[in-house]
């Protein structure tokens, strides 16, 4: 049985759901750009330096790698949720971490990366904003009010 991208953790009593992370399409779309644009310059170094007189087949390959497995991946990448509550962080495939054990949070791209006080790290990746992901991910372990989904805040 193949595992959830959203979350499925029933919550406790004491816990109140605030907000949902979705994967934002055109973050994705972004990054597979800036991806693509990476693969298609190392491509074409690559064969350079080999002396190949036809590089510009390696931005070729380099685009059409990165468009492949954009493509293929997509629909389980924009599928995955984060659900934030008052005490959890909840995740894709039973991930489960206490807003308390939060030690650090970065951003990477459009990438929130979370690092909790074990040193495990965790990703919600393809963030539209994701200064707004960590202010409320901050506000929340503070016991502060966070956005919804429409930007009004909830408490």
């Amino acid at each position: 049985m193949a595992k959830s991208m959203a979350p499925a953790a029933p919550l406790k009593e004491s816990e109140d759901f605030l907000q949902s992370f979705c994967a934002d399409r055109a973050a994705y779309v972004r990054g597979n750009a800036w991806l693509a644009a990476t693969a298609m310059i190392a491509g074409m170094l690559i064969l350079w330096f080999l002396g190949n007189p036809h590089i510009w087949t390696g931005a070729v390959g380099g685009l059409a790698a990165v468009t492949v497995r954009a493509s293929y991946l997509m629909s389980e990448a924009l599928s995955v949720r984060w659900d934030l509550t008052t005490l959890h962080l909840l995740g894709p495939m039973d991930r489960k971490i206490k807003l308390a054990e939060i030690k650090v949070v970065n951003t990477l791209g459009s990438t929130v990366q979370i690092v909790t006080s074990n040193g495990e790290k965790h990703l919600i990746k393809y963030q539209a904003d994701t200064q707004a992901t960590i202010v409320d991910l901050r506000r929340a372990r503070a016991g502060q009010a966070v956005r919804n989904g429409s930007g009004d805040t909830l408490n």
